[in-house]
């Protein structure tokens, strides 16, 4: 029924507009037609609503990758296990209360007893508490050599991918000769003229071969992303190189580089015991699983737990880095959803 306050224009029209507790919905042929506050909602109900309402925001892409990964039971398991290993290696004490220089010869090869139970290696020395204490040395290798071949690789490949020109073919020369070096002959060369007993001629050496793999992706990664619109509309603005670089490029090109150095890590871990168990790596005192793997090879017949133990650990350690860099990569990727 017409209000008489609301007067009507021709063919019906209302020139006011729909009540407070009115909407208007298309009819399908060209018109429209009025509806009630509550059909209006059941309306939207069955059509699927005009959108995410102010209070529901879209996820970016480092919310949504932690939204798949707290989903993904390879996450949490590697998680849980690197966590563990972390904390070992800082704090030892904690599930080993000997000491791993403490041996004793009238014990040498001896299998499980109470309280010792992964046996005595060679020289007496406590299998158990030698392998809890080899987390410390490997995991710091592991992580400094991946944060600085992260750190270089990102900076220099970022850079040349960015700016283009003889920096990014001289980098590109660089990294092939890098490339070209066989990491073993190289760790035998360089490290066998080094007498140092700690763990950063090791971390040198990796960073100085692990570099150009992490350049390469970074560059990769930069040049894919500088040619983004939103990127173009900054240079379009008057944004300056420094500001489209850092606010605009790196973090939209910095998850491949975090997926391959999170696989990386496990790799150089595993380099590090390879080397240690060539003798070129690390050295006693040091206690590292790659010299108690070493030391273990000659005697895998008599005391085969004296190679088990520290290699199964390594393996492990191993395993959870790249299990952990596939999960990441799952969740980085939209192609792999």
């Amino acid at each position: 029924m017409p209000d008489p306050e609301r007067p009507e224009g021709p063919g019906g029209y209302d020139p006011v507009g729909p009540r407070p507790h009115e909407a208007v919905a298309p009819t399908g042929q060209g018109g429209a037609m009025d509806l009630a506050l509550e059909e209006a909602e059941s309306l939207e109900g069955v059509t699927g609503g005009p959108g995410p309402g102010p209070s529901e925001k879209a996820r970016s892409l480092w919310s949504d990758a932690w939204h798949q990964l707290r989903r993904n039971p390879v996450f949490i398991v590697s998680g849980l296990l690197i966590l563990f290993l972390v904390v070992i290696a800082i704090w030892p004490q904690l599930i080993a209360s000997g000491d791993p220089l403490q041996c004793d010869l009238s014990k040498s090869q001896e299998g499980s007893q109470p309280g010792h139970p992964f046996g005595y290696d060679t020289q007496g020395c406590d299998v158990y508490t030698r392998t809890v204490y080899g987390a410390r040395a490997s995991i710091t290798v592991g992580v400094c050599a991946t944060l600085g071949a992260a750190l270089l690789g990102s900076a220099l490949g970022g850079l040349a991918g960015f700016f283009g020109g003889w920096g990014d073919s001289l980098l590109s020369r660089v990294a092939d000769i890098f490339f070209g070096i066989p990491v073993i002959l190289g760790g035998l060369v360089f490290l066998s003229v080094v007498t140092s007993t700690t763990v950063w001629p090791v971390v040198g050496f990796i960073v100085l071969l692990g570099w150009p793999q992490l350049a390469r992706i970074a560059r990769g990664s930069v040049i894919t992303a500088k040619q983004n619109d939103y990127v173009q509309a900054a240079r379009a603005l008057g944004a300056g190189n420094g500001r489209m670089l850092i606010r605009h490029v790196a973090p939209n090109a910095v998850a491949p580089v975090i997926v391959v150095a999170t696989i990386a890590l496990g790799t150089y871990i595993a380099l590090e015991a390879t080397l240690s168990f060539l003798g070129v790596g690390l050295r006693p005192p040091t206690v590292s699983w790659g010299i108690d793997i070493s030391n273990a090879a000659s005697q895998i017949r008599n005391a085969p737990h004296m190679l088990l133990w520290p290699a199964g650990a390594l393996s492990l350690t191993v395993l959870a880095f790249i299990m952990l860099g596939d999960a990441v990569r799952d969740a980085l990727d939209p192609k792999l959803r």
